[in-house]
């Protein structure tokens, strides 16, 4: 945490001057908000997900529909996070002038970007636009399917089902990346996350459900 302006702000988790859109493999984890259970629970080493776990697993599929570039790879929801393998494919740098590209990293950089010229949000083919749209295409469902629970039990007259299907959800702000820099790591982040529900209580974002 560092002081900028008089105010402190959280660090960057991206990496500086690295292009999030550049061909390769992201291994990326996104977490509940305080690490709820929204997802489901893990039974005797295998995931059990809920309606809203399975919401979040379907439309991690649906990335390439939307995402052309964006290849999936392992992939797991777990109680309070999912993590996931992407690669992102068939990148082209643009053929802008050295003014043009020197105007926009100037203008990034006014903007607080720690990647400069390669800031995420500007780039329509960066890792943060999908997972961007992922969270907030989840975050959508889970309301819609809120609103149908409500209307349906409602009209059944039944107290206890009119309770919040999706008891508030919401996304952990930002997420966390390692970009794959070899087969060694690409083998051994696969391994992790296919093996993540056995060693649950052994993972770093273990919590007992509330």
């Amino acid at each position: 945490m560092t002081l900028f302006q008089n105010k402190y702000r959280i660090e960057s988790a991206r990496r500086q001057g690295w292009d999030y859109a550049d061909n390769g493999y992201y291994f990326v984890t996104i977490c509940t908000k305080d690490r709820e259970h929204f997802f489901g629970e893990v039974v005797n080493g295998e995931m059990v997900l809920s309606e809203m776990g399975l919401v979040a697993k379907n439309i991690w599929s649906e990335i390439p529909e939307h995402f052309p570039h964006g290849e999936l790879d392992e992939f797991i929801v777990m109680p309070n996070h999912i993590h996931g393998l992407l690669y992102l494919s068939g990148h082209e740098k643009s053929n802008e002038t050295r003014s043009e590209m020197e105007t926009r990293s100037i203008a990034s950089l006014r903007q607080g970007g720690i990647t400069g010229e390669n800031n995420p949000v500007l780039n329509p083919f960066s890792l943060s636009k999908i997972i961007r749209w992922y969270k907030g295409r989840v975050t959508f469902e889970i309301s819609r399917r809120d609103a149908i629970h409500r209307v349906l039990n409602t009209e059944e007259s039944n107290i206890e089902k009119t309770k919040s299907f999706s008891r508030n959800f919401q996304w952990q702000p930002r997420f966390h990346d390692r970009i794959i820099r070899d087969e060694i790591e690409l083998h051994n982040v696969r391994n992790y996350i296919a093996h993540n529900a056995r060693n649950w209580e052994n993972d770093e974002f273990y919590q007992k459900a509330a």
